[in-house]
């Protein structure tokens, strides 16, 4: 039963699609070419990103998952040519179903993160004054992406309407606290077996990135200033600055 942490729409369809058979017997996705096609409605999502300056690195793998998978010819011929690790059995199975169950919820989680991040984004630039509690609502009632883990997000805003990010609300917070092992645990056995799992992958570089007091974006800064005079700040005083680098 489609009932705990993950019931939705998309999981419900899921269940249906992999016990479809077709007039052969076979189970019908795996005869399905492994070609996403795409309406642009992701493109659009991650492009509006890009111009707000929002990190919405979820939706944006998945697009260009989607323009990998269209590589066909390539990646046949690639399959013969370059050389990667041969898959190994996880463990405990249950075990292991568990833990991407987790990994799953967590990675949802962050991508709603980004994507409400996004919305305040874009409500504080184009004076849209949005109210994201009744957005995460009508996303329950006949979007693809309903969900009861949307009245989550409901909540989260009925108590604190102006939360900068998703990740900082209580119930959002504890599940980060106790799934994230399980979603490490999920992206390092992928990695280890060369199986692409790229949102998982970003998830985990976005709440490690999220969390970090300091990161190495000074260096980025000083690379900017060296080649191009960009200038940077400090930390240890006020104001603009600027060092010619070979003196």
């Amino acid at each position: 039963m489609n009932n705990g942490e993950l019931s939705s729409y998309l999981i419900d369809i899921t269940k249906d699609i992999f016990t479809k058979k077709d007039e052969d017997g076979n189970y019908l996705v795996d005869v399905i070419l492994d070609e996403a096609a795409n309406k642009g409605t992701g493109k659009w999502t991650s492009q509006s990103a890009l111009d707000l300056g929002e990190p919405l690195s979820l939706i944006t793998e998945s697009v260009f998952a989607r323009y990998i998978s269209s590589l066909k010819a390539q990646r046949v011929a690639a399959s013969k040519v370059l050389s990667g690790p041969k898959a190994q059995p996880a463990g405990d199975k249950a075990e292991f179903i568990e833990k991407v169950r987790r990994a799953l919820y967590l990675g949802k989680i962050v991508s709603y993160a980004q994507g409400f991040s996004q919305l305040r984004a874009a409500s504080e630039e184009y004076h849209w004054d949005l109210n994201y509690g009744e957005i995460a609502k009508i996303f329950r009632a006949g979007c693809i992406i309903r969900a009861q883990f949307l009245q989550k997000i409901t909540d989260a805003y009925a108590e604190n309407a102006g939360i900068a990010n998703l990740l900082l609300a209580p119930y959002f917070r504890k599940i980060a606290d106790e799934y994230q092992q399980a979603l490490r645990d999920v992206v390092a056995y992928a990695v280890q077996n060369g199986i692409p799992v790229p949102t998982f992958s970003a998830a985990v570089a976005y709440y490690d990135s999220y969390r970090a007091a300091v990161l190495p974006a000074n260096l980025i800064q000083a690379q900017r200033d060296y080649f191009g005079a960009h200038t940077y700040k400090r930390t240890d005083k006020d104001g603009i600055f600027h060092t010619e680098w070979l003196e």
